[in-house]
This record gives C-alpha cells, structure tokens and sequence, in this order.
C-alpha cells in the first residue's frame, strides 16, 4: 500500500511517527506509561502524553534533519509552546483534574536522532518549558 507521503516524496510523516515511536518505547523502559499518543485537541495535537508517579508529562516529540537551520530544541518556539499550553490545560480539566493522585503537569521534549543505520536515539528533556 503505497501513503500519499510515498506517494509525494515527502517522507516527514513516516520519520514523524518513527520519531514517536521510539519516544514512547525510550519513555516505557524508563518507567513512565504511555497515556496517549497524537492526542487531538479540536485543531491541536499532543504528541505523547506520559505519567510517572504523581507526573502528568505533555511530550513535545522532535526529530530535526542535517540540513535544519533550527536545533530540535530551538523548534519548539513560543507560538508552538503556547498551542501546548492550551491543549494540556484542555486535556487537564477535561480528564485529569479529579484525578488526586497527579500532582504535576510538565512539559517534556523528546530530540530523536536516527543513526546511519537508522536506530533511533532519544534524549528525554524533563521540564523544557513551563
């Protein structure tokens, strides 16, 4: 089956999802669980929404290529951390403001590098932005 990315030449769908992929599989052996993945929020998306503990981490999943002018974490700018804000604080009153045993609402990024032989990499920064 061939995907309008295949189709078009643009592979950026295809490394997104690789990119998440390997986010929600670095933050499982780490000991979070996975909430939720591509979470819409009316025009909004959250990435990975992951919880440890009393933790409630929004996860900003970013793979930049070579030929970036920007570095993944210098991606993540204010127009696109405040789009973060309003959809966590959407999905925190929605369905976890009753919940007593989160504590903390964070806000995560994930940088994923792929290696020559494609294996993913993944740096977890904890509290990018408030």
């Amino acid at each position: 089956m061939v995907t309008g990315a295949a189709r078009s030449g643009n592979a950026r769908p295809a490394v997104g999802k690789r990119a998440e992929d390997a986010t929600a599989q670095h933050l499982s052996l780490d000991g979070w669980e996975i909430v939720g993945r591509n979470i819409r929020v009316g025009p909004l998306e959250l990435d990975v929404l992951a919880r440890k503990g009393d933790v409630l981490a929004v996860v900003e999943v970013r793979f930049r290529g070579p030929g970036s002018w920007l570095g993944a974490l210098d991606s993540v700018d204010g127009r696109k951390r405040e789009r973060l804000r309003t959809a966590a604080r959407r999905i925190w009153d929605e369905r976890f403001a009753r919940d007593e045993s989160l504590r903390v609402l964070r806000f995560d990024v994930a940088v994923v590098d792929f290696d020559p032989m494609g294996r993913a990499h993944v740096e977890h920064v904890e509290g990018a932005f408030q």
